[in-house]
């Protein structure tokens, strides 16, 4: 197997793929070659000369890569010319966002190519290694606790000195996933008195087993399929404002993590909230970039309104480039393990393919984008094989034409 790794270009983006430990694992195998585009490993500190120790070639052409790889790994969707490159056939694995980045997803049909998303591998049991969402939620949510922490203009712990005693800052968040659980961690750690909530009920014994307060606002649960929260109705969320308002409005720091994924996240915080804070606290909404949990947040920016500082987050895993990649490479390794492993039908490469043989062959985002293409039918039963006779004897007659029983014998 012919392994590519990009150097991502996607403004902001400064993770890889492939960090060299991971391809040094994969190259041990003798039937895996892995090329790397130099300067991939730049932000991470590793060097071209590393990724050679660990067994890579090294190549300065993206497309080069491409044209020579049975699966392309990239964090994001790679350019048009690098899709174009790709082989029909050939593989791309990454976290490829495919409902807002149809324009790749649909010259990725074109070309043939078999896409895997990793956002879209199955929650279940055993795709914990692959899970890719939640390695990468969990840098983002230990980030988020350290932005809470630097913007905030006081500490986080409590502090009894001979000047008077300093009272723990208060940080609530909102959403207790993977991100939302690490944020809590993290705040704990640093010394806060820290509460969480989310819609889901299950989610109330993890936020207690981290030291944290659980806010139960006293209204349905909203579980959804796959250990994610369902879509709300405007009804409950209405409820919800109201009874997360004063919890809010005590807050010196409000850390939201509420995601859907496929769609636009929850409105969790309002304005009119914000406004309720005291000046100096802050906001950090992890969901910026999906449509954001707080009405003032603006990805990768840093408002004020009325004295209270609202983050917005963007691409969040890739400030902290070092630990996201180890991990989101530990993933990648794991997810080409099963492609070796040749199993098309396994749960977790069926759940996150995309594209196969120039169709979309995942149902919601053949739904989203292209709801006119019909559905991909059954495979086709293999032929049977042709029955044998025995040999007859030669004739110098001229042979009778083939009847019907005949034409299996026939050559295509």
């Amino acid at each position: 197997m012919r392994i590519g790794v990009l150097s991502e270009t996607k403004s902001g983006e400064r993770r890889v793929a492939l960090p060299p430990e991971a391809v040094s694992a994969l190259c041990a195998a003798q039937d895996t070659t892995v090329t790397v585009q130099s300067g991939a490993g730049r932000h991470l500190y590793a060097s071209d000369d590393d990724y050679r120790a660990a067994g890579a070639e090294i190549a300065e052409s993206a497309e080069q890569i491409a044209a020579g790889a049975d699966v392309l790994a990239v964090v994001n969707a790679p350019e048009p010319s690098v899709i174009a490159a790709l082989p029909s056939g050939a593989s791309l694995l990454g976290l490829l966002n495919p409902f807002q980045e149809s324009r790749a997803m649909f010259a990725v049909r074109d070309q043939g190519v078999t896409a895997y998303a990793l956002e879209l591998i199955p929650r279940i049991s055993r795709a914990q290694s692959v899970d890719a969402l939640s390695s990468q939620a969990l840098v983002a949510g230990y980030r988020a606790a350290l932005v809470g922490a630097e913007l905030l203009p006081r500490f986080f712990p409590l502090f009894m000195t001979a000047a008077g005693t300093i009272p723990p800052a208060r940080v609530l968040v909102l959403g207790a996933g993977v991100a939302g659980l690490q944020a809590i961690a993290t705040a704990r750690r640093l010394g806060a008195v820290v509460s969480g909530y989310d819609v889901r009920s299950a989610a109330a014994d993890e936020v207690r087993s981290l030291g944290a307060t659980f806010v139960n606002l006293d209204l349905e649960t909203q579980e959804g399929a796959g250990g994610y929260a369902k879509s709300q109705s405007a009804d409950f969320a209405t409820r919800q404002h109201a009874a997360l308002a004063p919890f809010v409005a005590e807050a010196d720091v409000v850390i939201t993590t509420a995601a859907i994924p496929g769609r636009a996240a929850p409105l969790l915080v309002t304005e009119e909230m914000v406004a309720a804070m005291r000046p100096g606290s802050v906001v950090v909404d992890l969901a910026a970039q999906s449509g954001g949990n707080c009405a003032l947040s603006k990805p990768g920016e840093t408002g004020v309104f009325n004295g209270v500082s609202v983050w917005g987050g963007a691409d969040v895993p890739s400030q902290l480039p070092v630990h996201a990649s180890k991990l989101y490479g530990a993933n990648v390794s794991a997810f080409i393990a099963l492609i070796k492993a040749g199993d098309m039908a396994d749960e977790i490469l069926a759940g996150s393919r995309v594209t196969e043989g120039g169709r979309f062959v995942h149902e919601a985002v053949r739904n989203a984008l292209a709801p006119d293409e019909p559905e991909p039918g059954p495979e086709p039963a293999p032929e049977p094989e042709p029955a044998h006779g025995p040999v007859q004897p030669e004739t110098t007659e001229a042979p009778e034409a083939p009847g019907p029983s005949d034409q299996s014998a026939q050559p295509e």
